[in-house]
């Protein structure tokens, strides 16, 4: 009787199977997958490594920026002394460590952090235009920050007034896309066009309260709006740092399951993970992060967009190597950004802000018409 396999498949089919079935798999090409295996893990951990190491470096030249002359390797020295307990000049170290450092941290904090979100947004979301702003976070911190400095409103008073205001109202857009997403089983299309929805409102009503505005509230609403890191000091930065930490470390140690997501709700729920509430917890997470880092630094955009993008054509979409590649990136991204502005125009400075737009929009055009753009997902 004739084979029945030969009835549904070609022989040609049949005879390359039979082939794969019978082949022997040596040890030596095991040893080459393995060797092969181990170069490609190993160059994600180059990729991270050369991220943090011109990080560095651009960290000492952006420390020498400023109407002090003050050498690049001379930053390290005072930053080392003034670790240590051991300051050579009381006035070089406070311009270093209390005028310059804590915007450099505040970039390195605020790149990671909403470069990690973005990578935890465009998981969660399936959407390679997703990022920290997708859920309406900018809209409410602006309109937030608008209240506060336009019509003197704001629920938390004194020198934390604004930073309270954006804060606040950066969660309700979060709250909003969760009542929605329950009431719509919590899709990711359903959540995404959530936050379009609530992003829309608080722009109009930001831009009503723009036009009410005296022209020295519509400055210090456009210096906001713009994203800078010159209002970070000593005082913030734990709060920024601590957050941002916490956030990173469970991204960290949702990073498994965010790869089992992305192979689909079904095949997720199949393999017992609940996609749906992971994805309500990752959608909270995102918010509490990228809404602590836009309250101290204004609307700073493209970071949580154009870096996990970067970083994905380097290391693949294994998250476990993606969140922590993208962060780096993204620090790097941010304070190479804000010394670009500071030095460009000198004296004048052009706010970090616009200056990741002119840089975002570039890069994620590129990334469009490139090939490799093609390894998202």
């Amino acid at each position: 009787m004739s084979n029945p396999r030969a009835v549904v498949l070609s022989k040609k089919v049949t005879s390359s199977v039979d082939e794969w079935v019978n082949q022997d798999i040596s040890e030596e090409v095991s040893n080459q997958n393995f060797a092969h295996y181990r170069r490609y893990t190993s160059f994600k951990f180059v990729f991270i490594f050369a991220c943090i190491s011109i990080l560095v470096a651009v960290i000492g030249y952006s420390i020498t920026v400023g109407s002090t002359n003050i050498g690049y390797l001379e930053t390290y020295s005072i930053i080392w002394n003034h670790w240590f307990g051991s300051i050579e000049d009381s006035l070089k170290d406070y311009i270093v460590v209390d005028l310059r450092m804590p915007r450099i941290v505040a970039g390195i904090i605020a790149g990671c952090g909403l470069a990690a979100c973005g990578v935890v947004m465009q998981s969660t979301l399936m959407n390679p235009l997703a990022d920290p702003y997708t859920t309406g976070v900018s809209s409410g911190a602006s309109f937030g920050a608008t209240l506060a400095i336009v019509a003197n409103f704001s629920l938390i008073g004194g020198q934390f007034a604004i930073i309270g205001n954006a804060f606040v109202f950066s969660l309700i857009p979060t709250g909003v896309i969760l009542i929605v997403s329950k009431m719509k089983n919590a899709s990711p299309t359903t959540m995404i066009m959530s936050g379009i929805a609530v992003m829309y409102i608080f722009n109009a009503v930001t831009t009503v309260l723009m036009l009410w505005a005296d022209p020295n509230s519509m400055q210090s609403v456009y210096i906001w709006q713009a994203g800078t890191l010159s209002k970070a000091n000593w005082e913030v930065l734990p709060i920024m740092a601590g957050t941002t930490f916490v956030g990173f470390v469970i991204m960290m140690l949702l990073s498994r399951q965010l790869n089992v997501l992305a192979t689909g709700d079904d095949s997720a729920n199949s393999l017992g993970l609940n996609a749906n509430r992971l994805r309500v917890i990752c959608m909270i997470l995102v918010s509490l992060v990228s809404a602590t880092i836009v309250s101290f630094t204004g609307l700073i955009g493209f970071i949580g967009l154009v870096a996990p993008h970067i970083a994905r054509i380097f290391v693949g979409s294994d998250n476990r190597f993606l969140i922590p590649a993208a962060a780096s990136f993204g620090s790097m991204l941010l304070i190479v950004a804000d010394l670009i502005g500071r030095t460009i125009v000198s004296p004048a400075i052009i706010q970090a802000g616009v200056v990741m737009s002119f840089l975002g929009g570039p890069m994620f055009l590129w990334l469009i018409v490139n090939k490799k753009s093609k390894i998202w997902g």
